[in-house]
C-alpha cells in the first residue's frame, strides 16, 4: 500500500499531505498531563464499488474498531487484498469510510483542505512500504526528510533534527546530501523512515516498513521503533520537538500500527497482534500468513 503514491510528488506539495485529501475540521485534541494520545477507528465499514456485471460491491471493512495509544505496538496482519491497505487510507486521512469515523484525541478527522489536515499530520505519520511514493526524486536525503517539517510548520531547527533523525536510522553524513537514486532500496527506506520519525508524531502507522531492509538493518529500525515506544524523547534531539521536561505523566511514548506479513518482525515489535479477514478484526490464534 502506498498511501501517497496517488499523489502528484513535487517540491511544493508535500507527498503525505494532499490538497484533496481527508482532514479535521478544527486542530486535533491535545495531550493533557497523565493522558495518552489516542488515534480511534469507530465502527468503520467500507465497500469498493461493484465491478462491471458483478451485482453488489465488496466489503472490505465490516465494523472495525481499533485504537492505538501513546506507547502501545499493535501488529496488524492479514492476507494480501484484505483490507489493510484501505483502513490505513482511512486512518490517515487519504479516504473517507462508508459509515463510522476517525477520531484524534477526541477530534474527528473527516474531508477537509491541507489547511485543517496539518495539525494532525504533526502527530499521526506514515512510514510506507515503498519509499518511491515518498521521496522526491531531485531532493537529497536530508531536504526530503526536510519538507515535511518545513510543510507541517514544525519548530527550528528544522535541518538539525531532520539530520539527528537520519543518524538515528543508521544514515551518516555521507548520505545526507545523496538523491533517492544514488542509494539503495534499504537506504531509501530508512529516509522514509527518518521522514516520518522527524516529527516526533504520536502514532506511525507502518506499511511494512522493513521489507526493504537486510536482517541487522531491520533489526535496528525495530529497535528504534520498540525504544520510541517507551519514550519518544529517545529519538534524541532534545532540543526538538515534543519535549516532555517538566511535564511529569505525560506519556511521550510513540504508538505503533505496524502492518506486516513478517511473523518474525511483528513478535520482535509488537505486544498484540490483530488479524484483519472477512472485513472483521480478530485476535489471531497463531500467525499462518501468506
Amino acid at each position: 500500500m502506498s498511501a501517497q503514491g496517488d499523489a502528484v510528488v513535487d517540491e511544493s506539495q508535500d507527498p503525505g499531505v494532499r490538497r484533496d485529501g481527508v482532514g479535521a475540521e478544527a486542530d486535533v485534541g491535545r495531550e493533557g498531563a497523565g493522558h495518552r494520545a489516542e488515534l480511534l477507528a469507530d465502527d468503520l465499514r467500507f465497500t469498493f464499488p461493484p465491478r462491471p456485471g458483478s451485482p453488489s460491491g465488496h466489503r472490505v471493512l465490516d465494523g472495525i474498531t481499533l485504537r492505538v495509544r501513546s506507547g502501545e505496538r499493535i501488529g496488524l496482519v492479514g492476507r494480501s487484498g484484505c483490507g489493510k491497505s484501505t483502513l490505513l487510507r482511512i486512518l490517515l486521512g487519504l479516504a473517507a469510510p462508508d459509515s463510522g469515523a476517525v477520531r484524534f484525541n477526541g477530534t474527528t478527522i473527516r474531508p477537509g483542505s491541507l489547511r485543517s489536515l496539518r495539525d494532525y499530520r504533526r502527530h499521526v505519520q506514515l512510514i510506507p512500504q515503498d519509499p518511491a511514493a515518498s521521496l522526491i526524486p531531485r531532493l537529497t536525503a536530508e531536504r526530503n526528510v526536510l519538507v515535511p517539517l518545513v510543510r507541517l510548520e514544525a519548530p527550528e531547527p528544522r535541518l538539525e533534527i531532520a539530520r539527528w533523525a537520519l543518524e538515528r536510522v543508521g544514515l551518516d553524513e555521507r548520505f545526507w546530501r545523496r538523491r533517492p537514486h544514488e542509494l539503495s532500496g534499504g537506504q531509501a527506506q530508512r529516509v522514509a523512515v527518518a521522514r516520518a520519525l522527524a516529527l516526533r508524531p504520536a502514532v506511525v502507522l507502518a506499511d511494512e516498513p522493513v521489507s526493504g531492509l537486510d536482517h541487522d538493518l531491520r533489526d535496528q529500525v525495530l529497535d528504534l521503533l520498540h525504544e520510541l515506544s517507551l519514550d519518544g524523547d529517545a529519538l534524541g534531539y532534545r532540543g526538538g520537538l515534543g519535549t516532555t521536561e517538566g511535564q511529569p505523566g505525560v506519556s511521550r511514548g510513540l504508538g505503533v500500527l505496524f502492518v506486516s506479513h513478517d511473523p518474525e518482525a511483528v513478535a520482535r515489535l509488537c505486544d498484540r497482534t490483530l488479524l484483519l479477514a472477512d472485513g472483521r478484526l480478530m485476535e489471531p490464534s497463531a500467525l499462518a500468513i501468506h
